[in-house]
């Protein structure tokens, strides 16, 4: 018995505010949904954040 899962449908993209990281040495972002604070500080180098807005696949929380 062989199982196929098919092909995957790809996660609709949409407008998702992030808070990237401000240093020019570090890529780091978070999806502000998932932050736990008011102003987070990056979790990667410990710089502060900005807000901005990213097309990111859509997720379900």
């Amino acid at each position: 018995m062989s199982f196929s899962r098919g092909p995957k449908k790809a996660a609709p993209e949409v407008e998702t505010n992030v808070w990237s990281c401000t240093s020019e040495d570090c890529g780091g972002w978070m999806r502000e949904s998932f932050s736990f604070s008011e102003e987070p500080e990056c979790p990667l180098c410990h710089s502060s954040m900005e807000k901005e807005v990213r097309v990111l696949p859509e997720v379900d929380h």
